[in-house]
C-alpha cells in the first residue's frame, strides 16, 4: 500500500489488519504483538474510528514510537519500544 500522506515510508517487519477492532481490544493485541518484536517496526491498518485519537496517546503513554500515519488508509507504522517489563 504506497504511503500518499508522507514520503519515506518505514519498512515493517510485521503487518496486522485489525479491521474495526474497537480500540479496547486493538490495544491489548497491539501490546501483545509488540513485545514480541522488541525494536522492530509493525505496519498495523486500523479501521475504528477511535483508532487515529487513541493510537498516538497509547504509543505515547507506552513509549512506543508512531512514525507514521495516514489517516485515508487507517495505516499506522509504530516501532516497538527496545525493553518490555
Amino acid at each position: 500500500m504506497p504511503c500518499r500522506l508522507h514520503e519515506g515510508c518505514p519498512d515493517a517487519v510485521e503487518e496486522w489488519h485489525a479491521g474495526h477492532m474497537g480500540c479496547g481490544e486493538l490495544l491489548v493485541e497491539l501490546r501483545r504483538r509488540l513485545k514480541q518484536m522488541p525494536s522492530r517496526m509493525l505496519k498495523l491498518v486500523a479501521l475504528d474510528p477511535g483508532a487515529a485519537l487513541d493510537l498516538p496517546a497509547w504509543c505515547r503513554l507506552t513509549g512506543n514510537e508512531l512514525q507514521r500515519h495516514d489517516p485515508e488508509s487507517g495505516t499506522f507504522w509504530i516501532k516497538s519500544k527496545n525493553e518490555w517489563d
